[in-house]
């Protein structure tokens, strides 16, 4: 796994003067990946007098509400569309800070080999959350040729936006 630790320990140092007189940071995870890159930051962070305290969520809403309620000082879990989203339909007021990784969504099967062996027609299924639905949408299967979609719709499109989708 690529990542880097100067953009992360960065996020964290922003975090920190955020907190001023916190001793302890707080930081919310996912667990796996997320976790897993905190766990080797926090030696490092440790070198800059940073105590980082990892609190590991398993649903995806709760970090960001426990950043804005104050009871963890940064997250990271997510992608800018998801927590754009989450402030629109929330009323978080919390900002990004800094990046981390981004990993890549992909297509799995039991049928098939490869995606080119999906007939004509052949079903998917997509994430039913916004950002990775229109990340699967736009990078998968627009990408692919699968689909079409309708001009302008940005990175949340929705099978609204594609005349090839079926409506169910």
């Amino acid at each position: 796994m690529s990542f880097r630790p100067a953009l992360i320990i960065a996020t964290v140092l922003a975090a920190w003067s955020a907190a001023a007189t916190a001793e302890t940071i707080k930081i919310g995870v996912t667990p796996g990946p997320h976790a897993q890159i905190f766990e080797a930051v926090k030696p490092i962070a440790a070198k800059q007098g940073l105590d980082i305290q990892l609190i590991e969520f398993s649903d995806y809403v709760v970090p960001n509400a426990a950043l804005d309620a104050g009871d963890i000082q940064a997250n990271s879990f997510q992608n800018q569309p998801y927590l754009d989203n989450q402030k629109v339909d929330r009323g978080y007021k919390i900002e990004a800070v800094g990046l981390t990784v981004n990993f890549p969504i992909g297509v799995y099967s039991k049928k098939h080999k490869a995606f080119a062996d999906i007939p004509d027609g052949g079903k998917v299924s997509i994430p039913n959350d916004p950002t990775n639905g229109g990340r699967v949408l736009l990078l998968l299967l627009r990408d692919k040729g699968a689909i079409k979609l309708k001009d302008g719709v940005g990175f949340k499109p929705t099978v609204l936006d594609s005349p090839k989708i079926p409506r169910s």
